[in-house]
């Protein structure tokens, strides 16, 4: 691709929505998986004895199905970013690509 075809790629609409929308997709889901994360770490750091009460009479504690959660939740936004990319993304790119290949 020559300077100028890279130049009229940026400029087209398309390119332009799809920067767009990959961009909120990705900084929402890591502000979610953030939030999460460090959630749980400021849980641990200031309030550790709500983490470790046991559940009912058993030794497993609250802080155990905790941890599970945050790692099924990155699972979860992992795959809400594939599923969106899949349906939203991989679409328009397949369009931009089909209008500007020679």
């Amino acid at each position: 691709m020559t300077p100028q075809d890279l130049e009229h790629l940026r400029q087209h609409p398309d390119f332009i929505q799809l920067v767009r929308r990959k961009q909120r997709l990705t900084w929402t889901l890591t502000l979610c998986m953030l939030a999460i994360y460090f959630g749980f770490v400021l849980v641990m750091a200031f309030a550790p004895h709500v983490l470790a009460r046991p559940i009912g009479d058993g030794v497993t504690s609250v802080g155990i199905p905790v941890v599970v959660a945050v790692i099924v939740l990155s699972f979860l936004l992992t795959a809400i970013y594939v599923r969106r990319t899949n349906k939203l993304l991989d679409p328009l790119a397949a369009k931009l690509l089909q209008e500007t290949r020679p």
